[in-house]
């Protein structure tokens, strides 16, 4: 279902709009839908208001960032501590922000001109910029990624409303699974682009470590997960290279 973008537009505006209909056509488009519509049902069923709902899908731009925003404004907790655990998510982010600069930086490329970028990633446009991005000019590249995640954010403000509205009829376990659809799409992709044996061997340990440390009740286990399987990876990987 997926589509790659073309060598070359002709300007900067056509690489916009190509941007927003590669995001029409890709894989992660109907995983957009689902894991938004569960978002949507989220905010209705803890009170919140549509214009809230659109606003902070724009401002947030994070699924899992806003439903810790929701959960933790719904259930009664403070300001601070909102603000508190949904900076801490978004640090997840940084990374992927560092590794998609340089795709982004030509000659001339002004640091206005990433700002926008910045708050646009997300783990969705992360993979689709990682394969789509090199096969175009580095002057097209930031106004396709704009028209990309334009089109990403367009389908969850519609998905969102659509949950929002729905949400009466709506199954509570349905909509509690579509929150996991991003997560499993993303677990493919990952594991369909790992070819080297760093890259396998770090997502088998983190499938390997996360339900041990879930049963245990480790705080913080995403993390310790994400620094346990990849520094043991690299390690394995760094031993083989000393052999060899």
């Amino acid at each position: 279902m997926s589509t790659s973008a073309p060598d070359a537009y002709a300007s900067s505006s056509a690489a916009f709009f190509g941007g927003m209909a590669s995001s029409l056509t890709s894989v992660f488009f109907p995983v957009m839908i689902g894991t938004f519509v569960g978002i949507g049902a989220l905010a209705h069923g803890f009170g919140f208001s549509f214009w809230w709902l659109a606003t902070s899908t724009v401002v947030v731009w994070a699924g899992p960032a806003q439903v810790i925003l929701m959960s933790a404004l719904g259930s009664g907790g403070g300001m601070i501590d909102a603000a508190v655990a949904v900076s801490l998510s978004g640090v997840r982010l940084f990374p992927m922000v560092v590794a998609l600069l340089p795709l982004f930086r030509g000659r001339g490329t002004r640091a206005r001109d990433l700002l926008l970028p910045s708050h646009f990633t997300s783990v969705t446009t992360w993979v689709e910029s990682q394969r789509l991005l090199p096969q175009l000019p580095h002057e097209l590249r930031i106004a396709f990624f704009n028209g990309l995640s334009c089109g990403y954010m367009a389908t969850g403000l519609v998905a969102g409303s659509i949950g929002f509205y729905l949400a009466a009829s709506l199954p509570p376990l349905l909509a509690g699974g579509l929150l996991f659809v991003t997560p499993l799409a993303f677990l493919c992709t990952a594991a369909r682009g790992a070819r080297q044996m760093l890259d396998r061997l770090a997502l088998v340990l983190g499938l390997g470590f996360e339900p041990v440390l879930t049963y245990y009740h480790v705080g913080l286990d995403l993390v310790w997960t994400g620094l346990g399987a990849g520094t043991l990876a690299y390690a394995v990987h760094r031993l083989r290279q000393v052999a060899a």
